[in-house]
């Protein structure tokens, strides 16, 4: 597969079948995403791959603690600025409520739109979770080192008939994770991402996010063409 096609292919994958994904092909998708690049070869992440009974662990103690914390506890980073601008805001409000109008799930319907949150929680039906983690003492340039790894991974998994969620929602209980998977002190809970193999019958998987146009994302300098 051409990376444009996986590209063009993956999208934020919100329901699962159950069918059981070999350790064979996770591990085969990890050790070549450890090709991504990363400045002066840090290669800043580590990650915890659950399965099984672990992952339905994992679920269990994250349901308990929805019933306490319907939104999760506080994360130990921002998963978005403060004051976002409008520009960047309206295209985060477009994605959700493109999501909730396929659901027929009104602004006002609070109850279910936070039933639909929750399902965050179970990687939607996904037998296999991916949490990523980075070590406390990187700064930005090694944020985007991960974000290039994380990338990695979700075309990787394309390129093997596998679909994804990259879930920063994991980061609201990263304390639980954490406990889990005994991650080292020094790690911080960045994501988690599911993957399986997608329910193509389920209407939430037709959604589409839009892409700005080539005009807002580059302006180009010196060429003759």
């Amino acid at each position: 597969m051409k990376v444009s096609d996986a590209l063009h292919q993956r999208i934020s994958c919100r329901s699962f079948l159950s069918k059981k994904i070999s350790k064979r092909i996770i591990k085969k998708i990890i050790e070549q995403a450890s090709k991504s690049p990363s400045g002066g070869n840090l290669q800043p992440w580590k990650t915890f791959i659950l399965s099984g009974e672990p992952l339905k662990k994992l679920i269990k103690d994250v349901k308990k603690e929805l019933i306490k914390y319907p939104k999760g506890h506080v994360t130990e980073y921002k998963i978005y600025p403060d004051n976002l601008p409008d520009l960047y805001m309206k295209r985060r409000y477009k994605c959700g409520e493109d999501l909730y109008s396929l659901l027929q799930i009104k602004r006002e319907d609070k109850e279910n739109r936070i039933k639909q949150f929750k399902k965050n929680f179970n990687l939607f039906g996904a037998p296999v979770g991916i949490f990523v983690f980075i070590n406390r003492l990187m700064g930005y340039p090694q944020w985007s080192d991960l974000g290039m790894f994380v990338q990695s991974i979700l075309l990787l998994a394309k390129e093997n008939n596998l679909d994804t969620c990259a879930q920063e929602s994991w980061a609201v209980f990263h304390k639980i994770v954490h406990k889990q998977v005994k991650a080292p002190k020094e790690y911080m809970l960045f994501c988690g991402i599911a993957i399986g193999h997608m329910d193509k019958t389920n209407v939430i998987n037709k959604i589409r996010t839009e892409r700005a146009n080539i005009d807002d994302l580059a302006e180009f300098f010196g060429f003759e063409d």
